[in-house]
């Protein structure tokens, strides 16, 4: 699984589904938002598309 550079979405693609930057395999942290507008955290992180994020990539 890689983690987006930008935005930090998971996909196992080395490109983003979302943002269509490059992905790295040097991840770590799993968030998983199924709920972004009730989610306090997720709007912390500017995360506005359910799924599975990364907390850091490098």
């Amino acid at each position: 699984m890689n983690a987006c550079t930008v935005c930090k979405r998971l996909t196992p693609k080395e490109r983003c589904d979302v943002c269509g930057n490059p992905t790295s395999s040097n991840w770590s942290g799993l968030l998983i938002i199924t709920d972004p507008e009730e989610s306090e955290l997720a709007k912390e992180l500017n995360i506005t598309i359910p799924g599975e994020y990364c907390l850091r990539v490098r």
